[in-house]
């Protein structure tokens, strides 16, 4: 009979998480840890990262000190890749090595990779420690956390919702003369932020627009990552105006108007030696139909118009391939669906400039056959140089190597190659059947 009674009762619990998930974390958030982690370790796995995806962020980050490796790697292989950056952020450096050395290494570097910000970034000077709570929170509940955490420098408890998006603040004050049964819902004002890869300068000047002490930080997706305390800033800001005085008697980090010649030599001669190489192979791909050229001279008046426009595309795919990079929208998991998307937007720009493309020269040629020709090596060269711009970054920063040093130039390389390949290659091969000469 006491067997029948706990089934039942363990089977109401699961349909219960199962249908209730924000309602079940809630509950858990004000549970021992281990007791959490005992719920968790007994709910299905689809049923637990649901639960584990909606525990106040505080509560989450104490579990993972105390789980066991093989519910850490069950529960971080299915939660939100964001989400398991955001919680690891708030572990001690060495501890979140430690966790990310489990996890499989495509997972664990795209997760590095949110940890990691440029030094003079608002994600850099953030600190990842910040209060959080749930809009159905009351003031009581936040009073009770507020005291366990014991952190002085707090001035307001900031509001997200269950996938981690801010929605507001509630001032400490406020929160202190509220009745003990007011939801913070009710309590929260806006909360300006910045993004986490906003400059130091960008910080400042919401700092002193908003008249704030600490600024919420987010990602793109309004993601709360943490705060950035005044003085945190003011320190950073110091450093900043250090590091700008040495750099003006030539102790800088990098290349400035006004640095040594034999710095900036240095600094740009290997890749405008490279640059020379590429610019060579692209001229042996012309070489090989040196015959063809000389049959049909015009081709080579066309030649330009073809790389220019492949290399503009694949320029464009660079520019939003990187900035997705840079403000951590993409990550290198999905870079078949970033290159497919570019693919497809090379092939309808490419149809439009090819039609157009292919009017201007059959009236400049007279002839249908070339117009044809870089019709067709118009759509082909501009796919490829969109699937270009978006994965050649991106397997860049996949073997450890910076996209923005490289980039351009293995771009316009393969974009010029393609390029003169695609239209030599098809005038070469239907010459005879479209009667070009």
């Amino acid at each position: 009979m006491e067997s029948t009674a706990s089934k039942a009762k363990q089977s109401l619990i699961r349909g219960y998480f199962q249908q209730f998930p924000m309602e079940a974390a809630l509950t858990l958030d004000s549970f021992p840890t281990d007791k959490i982690l005992d719920y968790l370790r007994r709910l299905p796995l689809g049923h637990a990262v649901e639960v584990f995806s909606r525990l106040n962020p505080h509560t989450a980050s104490g579990l993972i000190e105390r789980m066991e490796d093989e519910l850490f790697i069950s529960l971080f292989s299915n939660i939100d890749t964001h989400l398991g950056a955001r919680l690891l952020s708030r572990q001690e450096k060495k501890a979140a090595q430690e966790k990310l050395a489990l996890l499989p290494g495509l997972l664990s570097r795209e997760i590095q990779e949110f940890l990691s910000y440029q030094p003079d970034s608002a994600g850099y000077l953030m600190d990842t420690s910040v209060a959080t709570f749930y809009a159905e929170n009351t003031v009581q509940d936040v009073l009770e956390r507020l005291r366990k955490l014991g952190d002085r420098n707090i001035t307001a408890a900031f509001v997200v919702n269950e996938s981690g998006n801010l929605l507001g603040k509630v001032p400490l004050q406020l929160i202190a003369i509220s009745q003990p049964g007011e939801k913070m819902g009710k309590l929260m004002q806006p909360a300006p932020g910045v993004n986490a890869m906003s400059s130091r300068e960008e910080v400042l000047q919401i700092m002193e627009k908003e008249n704030m002490l600490q600024v919420p930080v987010t990602d793109i997706n309004n993601h709360l990552l943490g705060v950035i305390r005044n003085d945190t800033l003011i320190d950073a800001t110091k450093q900043e105006f250090t590091e700008d005085l040495q750099a003006m008697f030539g102790a800088g980090r990098e290349e400035r108007a006004l640095s040594k010649v034999s710095f900036a030599v240095r600094k740009r001669l290997p890749w405008l030696q490279v640059n020379l190489a590429t610019a060579f192979l692209a001229s042996m791909v012309v070489g090989f139909f040196e015959d063809t050229i000389a049959k049909i001279t015009i081709l080579a008046v066309f030649l330009p118009v073809v790389a220019g426009q492949s290399g503009n595309t694949g320029s464009q795919a660079l520019a939003v391939t990187m900035r997705g990079l840079a403000l951590r929208e993409i990550r290198i998991s999905q870079w078949f669906k970033v290159a497919k998307k570019e693919i497809l937007v090379g092939f309808i720009n490419g149809v439009a400039v090819a039609f157009t493309t292919g009017v201007i020269v059959y009236f400049w040629a007279s002839s249908f056959g070339i117009a044809l020709v870089i019709a067709i090596s118009m759509v082909l060269s501009m796919m490829i140089a969109g699937f270009s711009g978006a994965g050649i970054p991106m397997a860049l920063k996949a073997a450890g190597q910076d996209p923005a040093t490289s980039s351009s130039i293995i771009l316009t390389t393969v974009t010029d190659i393609c390029g003169f390949l695609s239209f030599l290659g098809l005038a070469t091969a239907l010459a005879t059947a479209l009667g070009i000469t």
